[in-house]
C-alpha cells in the first residue's frame, strides 16, 4: 500500500492488473485517479492485462490532457478503428473488484467507469448482433447488481429437498470443475438432490451472490446467512 503511494504521487496512478482463470475473465482497473484528478477510476475487462494496462494508460493520458471521461460517451479515440464506451459502475459491485482501492482510499466512496469495447463488428455487448462467444469477456457493472453469476438465471443447478420443502438455508457452495454448481443446505442425503433454476435461488437468498465468482474446482462455506463465506479448493478423489 505505501509502495502504491509512492507510485501514485509520481505518476498520478497504479494499474492493478488481475489475470484471467479457466472462469473468471481477466481485467484491470485504476488507483489514483480519482485522489490525483477527481476523475472516476478506470476498469476494463477481458482482453490481455498487459493491454488493458496500456489502454488505461492512454485514458489516463487524456485526463491529465484535461479531458473528463463521461458514463454513456462512445470513443473513438483509444481503439484504432473501433468504438469504446464508458459506464458507471454501480456502487453494489464495487468492492467484488477494487478491494486494494478500497482498501487505499479506505473507503468505497469513490466514482469508477467501466471501459467496455466492442466485438470486430464494432458492436457493443448491449447492441443487436454483438458477437455471443464474447459475452462472458467483460460483465457490465452498471447492471444486473440482483444477479450477478455469468450463467443465464435459468441453468438448472443442484440444491436440496430440504431448501425448497423446508426453507433451510444454504450453507455450502460447490462449483465443479465441470462447471456444474451445487447449492447445499449440510444436512442432505443424496437422494434430497433436487435440481432448480439459479435465478430462483438467488432470488431467496441474494446473499449466495457473494460467490458468483468461485472458480471452477472451488467450493465456499458460511456458518449461516450473512456469515462471511470461507472458500476452499475441492480435493479430486479419484
Amino acid at each position: 500500500m505505501n509502495n502504491n503511494k509512492a507510485l501514485i504521487e509520481k505518476y498520478g496512478l497504479v494499474i492493478n492488473q488481475i489475470e484471467a482463470t479457466d472462469y473468471l475473465p481477466s481485467f484491470a482497473y485504476s488507483i489514483g485517479l480519482w485522489q490525483t484528478y477527481k476523475h472516476p477510476e478506470i476498469i476494463c475487462f477481458g482482453l490481455p492485462t498487459k493491454l488493458m494496462h496500456e489502454i488505461i494508460n492512454d485514458v489516463a493520458a487524456l485526463i491529465k490532457d484535461g479531458q473528463t471521461i463521461v458514463a454513456g460517451e462512445v470513443n473513438t479515440e483509444i481503439f484504432k478503428d473501433a468504438r469504446a464506451a464508458f459506464l458507471t459502475v454501480d456502487k453494489r459491485n464495487m468492492a467484488d473488484y477494487f478491494n486494494p482501492a478500497i482498501s487505499y482510499y479506505n473507503s468505497e466512496d469513490f466514482p469508477a467507469l467501466q471501459l467496455v469495447w466492442a466485438d470486430e463488428a464494432d458492436l457493443l455487448p448491449w447492441e443487436t448482433g454483438f458477437d455471443k462467444s464474447l459475452i462472458h469477456y467483460q460483465p457490465l457493472l452498471d447492471r444486473n447488481v440482483d444477479f450477478k453469476f455469468r450463467e443465464a438465471k435459468n441453468l438448472g443447478v443442484f440444491t436440496t429437498r430440504q431448501w425448497m420443502e423446508e426453507q433451510k438455508p444454504i450453507l455450502k457452495v460447490l462449483h465443479e470443475a465441470n462447471g456444474d454448481w451445487q447449492f447445499l443446505t449440510g444436512n442432505q442425503l443424496p437422494e434430497d438432490g433436487r435440481l432448480v433454476a439459479l435465478a430462483i435461488l438467488v432470488k431467496r437468498d441474494p446473499t449466495l451472490n457473494e460467490v458468483f465468482d468461485l472458480d471452477y474446482g472451488q467450493y465456499a462455506e458460511r456458518s449461516s446467512v450473512g456469515a462471511k463465506w470461507e472458500r476452499y479448493d475441492l480435493i479430486d478423489e479419484t
